[in-house]
């Protein structure tokens, strides 16, 4: 069976890299900061440090345990490492605002999308 054919393309310092329709990458090890701030550039959203710490713990949590962090753990996470007003589930959708840390913020993070997601 052939690998699923993209559906569309981000462009990546001047090359295409592959995505399906939503901009979930099809191959994960094409993943870069780079990659990263293209799609957020056409998402309409500007990364900003807080972002990348977000992105960062989405790759690092995925690396240590095999699987995306739930939203609940994320907001336990930043709640202990910023504040509870700063971490909670409200501020965390705010940052990302197209579905939020666990879907923006693992295609940004170049993760998989979530299990159940459509």
């Amino acid at each position: 069976m052939s690998p699923p054919k993209p559906v569309r393309t981000v462009m990546v310092e001047g090359r295409p890299v592959p995505t399906d329709k939503e901009g979930y990458l099809l191959d994960l090890h094409d993943w870069s900061e780079a990659f990263a701030t293209a799609l957020a550039r056409e998402e309409k959203l500007e990364l900003t440090p807080v972002h990348w710490e977000v992105l960062r713990f989405l790759r690092h949590y995925w690396q240590e345990h095999g699987v995306q962090p739930q939203v609940r753990v994320m907001i336990r996470h930043f709640s202990k490492v910023w504040d509870a007003e700063r971490g909670s589930n409200h501020a965390l959708h705010e940052l990302f605002p197209i579905g939020g840390p666990q879907k923006q913020g693992n295609r940004l993070a170049g993760l998989l999308r979530t299990k159940g997601e459509h």
